[in-house]
């Protein structure tokens, strides 16, 4: 492919935890890779990160997110601040994606767009000091402290018994909806000592100097005291580009992939929280790993097909290493490079030509 600025073997949408493990893997593997992001997303959003090996929690989202994006261009990945507004496959297979100021040609693209939680209408505690949609991440922040699950319908009714694992003290609360589980959840909830409260939301009680929730108020007068809790009114992913390449999509709405996040469509994978399984950092991480390396074995150049080289010949000798001139400078000069960084790698790229005076 060629090196201009604008043309990639792999782009990236979507800066994330699985976006930016992909866009890793391809530039760590010899590829031009580009990740396209527009910022914020669910990461951005964690005041603290949770279960995640070798990150503290004292890290934030957006530390964790800023980390992320260095390593990419450590590589040799390219980054672009930008929102995709459509991707189109092109009469030569590649993909042609517009952003909201330049055009991108890929051979391979990978969506990483996530979703986004609906939230229940206000009043709310503030996100990630009272208000959380990580059950998983979150909920050893809340053992023994009493918390609430908000919603009405299968998703809050289950999430609320499963918080009794870690404390005894869990209330559901409807906001005034009328619950939409099914008989046999409801049954099931009898059986737990799960608290219904139906009345809704009227005022928010915070911690002045921490800023944590400390109680709820609710429009019969009473006031409950909680440390924290879940909303769970559902996911709206962001598809948009997936249903233009013409992606078959989940009857819940995710993208359908396999193993390695490759979609019905030829060249196009899926990452991340856009697609079916739990939605936590390392499995997103591990998402983005496993398509990196799909992607790589579809690109690669070595080894050659016995197809290609019955048409093309044995490889030559200057065919090799096939990554391009600019990896192979980043890679030598790195501080991870074998016996450490080689002085003057970056001499190792050809000055280009001057451009021809029109005088």
């Amino acid at each position: 492919m060629s090196s201009s600025d604008d043309e990639y073997e792999i782009a990236v949408v979507g800066g994330g935890p699985a976006g930016l493990t992909t866009a890793l893997y391809g530039a760590r593997l010899g590829h031009e890779t580009v990740l396209i992001d527009r910022g914020g997303g669910r990461a951005a959003m964690m005041a603290d990160t949770h279960n995640v090996i070798g990150v503290t929690e004292d890290v934030s989202g957006n530390e964790f997110l800023a980390t992320g994006r260095e390593q990419v261009e450590s590589y040799g990945g390219a980054f672009e601040r930008g929102f995709v507004t459509d991707v189109t496959e092109t009469e030569d297979g590649r993909f042609r994606l517009t952003t909201n100021d330049a055009e991108i040609l890929a051979d391979r693209v990978v969506l990483a767009t996530g979703f986004s939680d609906e939230r229940p209408d206000p009043p709310l505690p503030r996100t990630g000091k009272g208000l959380h949609y990580c059950l998983h991440c979150d909920a050893y922040m809340f053992v023994d402290e009493p918390v609430y699950v908000m919603g009405h319908g299968e998703a809050a009714a289950h999430v609320a018994m499963i918080m009794l694992n870690v404390t005894d003290d869990v209330d559901l609360l409807t906001r005034g909806a009328e619950p939409t589980w099914s008989e046999e959840t409801a049954a099931r909830l009898e059986a737990h000592p799960v608290d219904i409260v139906h009345e809704d939301v009227t005022g928010v009680e915070n911690d002045p100097e921490s800023g944590w929730l400390e109680a709820l108020e609710f429009e019969d007068g009473s006031r409950r005291e909680y440390r924290g809790g879940f909303p769970m009114y559902g996911s709206d992913y962001n598809t948009a580009l997936a249903e233009g390449l013409g992606c078959d999509l989940t009857e819940s709405g995710e993208v359908d992939v396999d193993d390695h996040g490759r979609t019905s469509v030829e060249g196009v994978f899926a990452v991340g929280d856009l697609t079916p399984g739990h939605n936590q950092v390392p499995v997103a991480m591990g998402q983005g790993a496993k398509a990196g390396l799909a992607i790589h074995k579809d690109v690669r150049e070595f080894p050659r097909s016995t197809e290609a080289i019955a048409r093309d010949g044995p490889v030559d000798a200057d065919e090799v290493p096939a990554i391009p001139p600019e990896l192979m400078a980043t890679a030598v000069a790195h501080e991870g490079h074998a016996g450490g960084p080689r002085e003057g790698a970056d001499r190792e790229i050809e000055p280009e030509a001057p451009a021809a005076d029109d005088d």
